[in-house]
């Protein structure tokens, strides 16, 4: 098996698949500074993403969703958890494969609706039919977490615990902690 090595861990995947709730232990298990994405947008914004959305709507969100990818992968021993519209941007998709090892957590649309059943703050979701958003969203972005991932891990049917116990078994033979791309 080869060895991939890279600077930071990086999540992708629709919502739902478990990025935050993996990614924070994955992180505590290898040692690395845990980030989120969206949760550094809010931060900066000082704002909820479905305000930001509300005021500058989905493209706004994606400018400042660039912007914090671009501050997070500037430097190594992170795990990166992205939102799931990361990849839409081509320059977001280099960005993760140039400056870590993507792990990209695929999770079905049934699981999504179980998981995300009580969420209200996912902008989103607030149109109508969620399975059918759900459905819309991964026939769009699925191809895209394929293309940018190293190591793909379906995490339906699986507890957070189980999926990062399986993750990091995987990962200690894919991955190996790098010295930070040129």
């Amino acid at each position: 098996m080869v060895m991939n090595p890279a600077p930071n861990l990086i999540l992708v995947g629709p919502m739902g698949a478990g990025k935050t709730s993996i990614g924070k232990r994955l992180a505590e298990r290898f040692g690395l500074q845990f980030a989120d994405v969206d949760q550094t947008v809010i931060e900066r914004c000082g704002a909820t993403i479905a305000t930001i959305f509300e005021h500058v709507g989905e493209a706004g969100f994606r400018e400042r969703e660039k912007a914090a990818l671009v501050q997070l992968l500037d430097g190594q021993g992170k795990l990166v958890s992205t939102g799931g519209g990361a990849v839409l941007d081509c320059d977001n998709r280099r960005l993760m494969q140039r400056h870590g090892f993507v792990v990209y957590l695929r999770v079905g649309v049934d699981s999504q609706l179980k998981r995300l059943g009580r969420d209200r703050a996912r902008p989103l979701l607030q149109r109508g039919d969620r399975e059918r958003v759900l459905h819309d969203l991964a026939v769009i972005r699925e191809p895209l977490y394929a293309e940018v991932a190293d190591l793909m891990l379906d995490t339906d049917g699986l507890s957070p615990g189980a999926a990062t116990s399986t993750l990091a078994h995987l990962l200690s033979s894919h991955w190996q902690r790098g010295e930070r791309a040129a």
